[in-house]
């Protein structure tokens, strides 16, 4: 089981990626931050990065503006 943001529950499986999460959860946001287990993971490693089973993984939308 993944946790998503100290609320939401993913069932895990093997090879699931961050990129996996991000379209489960519907994450479309061009500007967000991930940490899995509080390691930041950037972007261009979203489909690449394996989450471990019980993971802690916290994504959150970086606000802009002008």
């Amino acid at each position: 089981m993944i946790t998503v943001n100290n609320r939401d529950e993913l069932s895990w499986h093997d090879g699931m990626t961050v990129q996996d999460i991000l379209d489960v959860m519907g994450y479309t946001y061009v500007l967000i931050m991930v940490t899995v287990n509080g390691v930041l993971v950037h972007s261009e490693d979203y489909s690449g990065t394996k989450v471990p089973d019980e993971a802690d993984v916290r994504v959150i939308h970086i606000m802009h503006g002008g």
